[in-house]
């Protein structure tokens, strides 16, 4: 079977890729790989190392990249965002205060869903708000399971620490007492895709006076149901 699609240089970039699929490879596997000359394998793996498609390995060689997970993650996004207005919904009128879905880009994360409360005071977070990833605990979550090298420059400026998220990771969720806006405290869980990876955060928030100083103990167990739930659909539509 042919599989040029008569644009040399991305057919060569797409044997590159095939050939790493099944692990690590230093430039010569790449070249035995993928019959590339030496050159032309080293360039292509360079530029797509420069898109983050090809990643390297701590002995220096080639891997895929983050950059796929990424996309492949964001592939799934209508099924999530398909699943994500009831589940929120819900989830709102359990807890009593809104509920928000966050997705990570590149330094920020943005609200792709929400359900706001329906009356009284509210932390409202408008679909499309783009949010920084230093503060929050949807940055907390979204920050938690990254690769060291990129949880190292993210903790950088942050107002949590490796040992804050150390904490996430170990009881599956995070809470932000006015971390992100005085007087907002907050709660949220991870969502996996198929491949387990975190691929959004749900949470809840609203005033201190609501939520408490301590809002995990109010709606951590409500957040994780709701991941859950968005969990589950990721993996039914894989």
């Amino acid at each position: 079977m042919d599989n040029s699609s008569g644009v040399g240089v991305l057919d060569k970039a797409a044997l590159v890729l095939s050939a790493l699929e099944s692990g690590p490879a230093t430039l010569a596997g790449l070249v035995g790989a993928t019959g590339l000359a030496r050159p032309t394998a080293h360039r292509l793996a360079v530029a797509l190392e420069h898109h983050r498609m090809v990643a390297r390995d701590m002995q220096g060689r080639f891997i895929l990249g983050p950059r796929l997970s990424e996309l492949a993650a964001a592939a799934g996004e209508d099924r999530l965002l398909a699943t994500a207005g009831p589940v929120l919904t819900h989830l709102r009128d359990v807890t009593g205060e809104s509920a928000q879905l966050y997705r990570r880009q590149g330094d920020m994360r943005i609200c792709v869903a929400a359900a706001e409360r329906l009356s009284g005071l509210r932390d409202t977070v408008p679909v499309g708000s783009t949010l920084t990833m230093k503060a929050g605990s949807s940055a907390q979550i979204l920050m938690a399971w990254e690769e060291p090298e990129r949880l190292h420059r993210g903790l950088q400026g942050a107002r949590f620490t490796a040992t804050a998220l150390s904490g996430v990771r170990r009881r599956g969720w995070a809470q932000s007492i006015g971390e992100r806006e005085p007087g907002v405290a907050s709660v949220s869980a991870p969502v996996r895709g198929p491949s387990n990876r975190v691929v959004a955060a749900v949470s809840v928030s609203g005033p201190i006076e609501r939520l408490t100083r301590h809002p995990g103990r109010m709606h951590a167990q409500a957040v994780i149901d709701a991941a859950a739930r968005l969990s589950e659909a990721l993996r039914r539509a894989s």
